[in-house]
């Protein structure tokens, strides 16, 4: 099967979501290249017609089965990964949400393998993608101290 992100010849625009539920953040473990072992937020790839608040519900939905209210942008991050030869292999525009959560029980689908509620701190004990830690501070600002 053809990886159609594989190699592009322009950035793919994704979403995330800082789901702040109680004081702690949702941290979930990717299960596939190219994050594969790392723990960052769901989300994944805006498709074509929908707002950016639809596709952070509907990747943090089809991720964890976790229904969510996006509250505010917390930031962004660029994913830039290159190949041996130095040639853009994937490139990922990630806009980054904080969300409350609304609710459900936690299931993953096949793209991750782990999810874990933690204090905000606690992600340095963690292996993360690059800046996890400011989005998630960014989120609990915006979103304050729990309901």
């Amino acid at each position: 099967m053809s990886d159609a992100r594989a190699y592009p010849q322009r950035p793919f625009l994704a979403v995330s979501a800082a789901i702040v539920h109680d004081g702690k953040v949702l941290a979930v473990r990717r299960a596939r290249k190219p994050a594969i072992d790392l723990y960052t937020m769901p989300g994944g790839v805006v498709e074509a017609g929908e707002t950016l608040f639809e596709a952070v519900t509907r990747e943090v939905r089809e991720e964890t089965a976790l229904a969510i209210e996006p509250v505010a942008l917390a930031g962004h991050r660029e994913a830039i990964m290159r190949d041996k030869e130095g040639r853009v292999e994937r490139h990922f525009v990630i806009m980054c949400f904080a969300a409350r959560l609304l609710g459900g029980e936690i299931q993953l689908n096949d793209e991750l393998d782990d999810a874990r509620w933690l204090a905000p701190h606690e992600l340095a004990g963690l292996k993360t993608t690059d800046g996890l830690a400011e989005i998630v501070a960014a989120a609990v600002d915006l979103i304050g101290s729990p309901r």
